[in-house]
């Protein structure tokens, strides 16, 4: 779900190190249809785009081709899209729904769906399994308004295992964001809190709205709605103890969606609101 959002807003720095970069190339326009992008998932064989829609919209994926344009929709016959806020894939193909999106931190129905790679050639294919988890730190439903950190729109499939980034919705933010690790596997669970880091005070320019990490497994990206946060140098799946960085896309829209499209390339998609947006970028880290 998305609450409108200031487009006019002075920039502000995180506390780490910055790099400039202005190299935000626009690739194309999202299909007409697809009015609130959430997530994206990348195919390098096929060069194709897996993409899904938040809450009020249908339990579907839609793959967009190179041109922009809409190739195939599959409809998922046995999962709901309460608020579907991120896909991303595994080593093997595997595509992963996330429908954990919380904006007023009172869902106890939070859950990841599986869907195989052999699904997705067909128009109604069913989710393999479906894992649903809990915050151990969460015990009101909602919580007070200074302790609502348990909204998600960030995560991704790292050797067996999701980690999911928080999106901070406490009352006078700042910046903390929740790093959650579950194993991939079906069932219910605990969600374990990994670590937790800040991005800046300003929740327009520094609240977490997509994740994803490189193939080779060094990078870890965040997104925001004018910048990325870039981690690397860690040891295992310590995200955040390895150096934070912040990159500047000079570009405010409502991004929801990112995802490496090699080593050092980004896909980055943004929502169309008030006729800005709807449109795929490419970006490459220095």
């Amino acid at each position: 779900m998305k609450k409108s959002l200031l487009i006019a807003a002075s920039l502000v720095l995180l506390a780490c190190q910055q790099q400039s970069n202005d190299d935000l190339k626009e690739l194309y326009s999202l299909p007409k249809k697809l009015k609130e992008v959430s997530g994206i998932a990348y195919f390098p064989e096929t060069n194709l785009i897996y993409t899904i829609e938040d809450s009020g919209n249908k339990n579907a994926i839609y793959a967009i081709n190179s041109d922009g344009k809409l190739a195939k929709t599959i409809t998922i016959g046995n999962a709901t899209n309460v608020d579907w806020e991120d896909i991303t894939k595994d080593k093997k193909g595997n595509i992963y729904i996330g429908d954990f999106g919380n904006n007023d931190n009172e869902r106890k129905d939070l859950c990841i769906y599986k869907v195989a790679k052999n699904q997705l050639n067909k128009d109604l294919a069913s989710a393999e399994y479906k894992i649903s988890f809990s915050y151990p730190e969460q015990t009101e439903f909602p919580p007070k308004k200074k302790e609502m950190f348990y909204d998600v729109e960030g995560f991704f499939e790292h050797n067996g295992y999701f980690y999911l980034f928080t999106k901070n919705r406490s009352k006078n933010f700042d910046g903390t964001a929740f790093i959650y690790k579950i194993l991939n596997a079906p069932g219910t669970q605990k969600a374990t809190k990994i670590g937790e880091f800040k991005t800046c005070d300003n929740y327009n320019h520094c609240v977490l709205t997509s994740a994803t990490i490189s193939p080779d497994g060094k990078k870890v990206v965040l997104l925001s709605h004018d910048k990325i946060v870039l981690f690397k140098g860690f040891k295992g799946d310590l995200f955040h103890k390895g150096t934070q960085t912040q990159i500047m896309l000079n570009n405010f829209t409502q991004k929801e969606a990112i995802v490496f499209k090699d080593n050092n390339t980004l896909l980055i998609a943004d929502e169309k609101t008030n006729k800005i947006g709807g449109k795929m970028y490419e970006f490459r880290l220095k």
